[in-house]
């Protein structure tokens, strides 16, 4: 796509999020149980594949606002950097998390250039991973901690349910509400 106008890096603590539902997309991801996290996840990206076959997938609609390939990019990235999260927080005690600038991810990763049908192919499997790994927690692992940069201290529950709001609000970003 050449050279795109940078991004303005969201420096939002949406940690908030885990406790009140968000007025922008309506999840309200901390009503989400751990027994319910895994398939909140499947629901949350199920609708990547089609929306990534709509139109001008890859037109920015505001030169600082990410086209929903941009978006789809991150939330597949999205998934695989949280359930590298998840697996740190089950193996280790209170571990901290590196920082993810995200927005460094997305020219390092040229995420304007991806293809938009091998990109949701990405996230279906990506979020079918941390499905897969959310699905295998139980009992007393739901409450095992880690701290992101910044002192935001998660646990396995916590740190699911912000990663669910941050792809269903990415869905609202790009035009489509799963009905949260």
């Amino acid at each position: 796509m050449g050279d795109l106008p940078d991004i303005t890096p969201d420096t939002k603590d949406w940690t908030w999020t885990v406790t009140r539902r968000c007025p922008d997309c309506a999840a309200d991801a901390g009503e989400v149980t751990g027994d319910r996290l895994a398939d909140a996840i499947r629901a949350a990206v199920a609708p990547w594949p089609g929306r990534l076959q709509w139109p001008h997938v890859d037109a920015r609609p505001a030169p600082t606002t990410w086209s929903p390939v941009e978006y789809a990019c991150h939330v597949r990235d999205v998934c695989r950097v949280f359930d590298g999260r998840l697996h740190l927080m089950l193996d280790r005690d209170d571990p901290p998390f590196h920082n993810w600038d995200q927005d460094a991810a997305s020219v390092a990763g040229r995420y304007a250039d991806q293809d938009p049908t091998r990109v949701g192919s990405e996230i279906m499997q990506s979020a079918e991973q941390l499905a897969t790994s959310y699905g295998r927690v139980t009992g007393g692992q739901w409450d095992r901690t880690g701290q992101r940069g910044g002192g935001a201290r998660f646990t396995v529950l916590t740190l699911g349910q912000y990663c669910l709001h941050d792809l269903v609000h990415h869905l609202h970003d790009v035009g489509v509400s799963i009905g949260r």
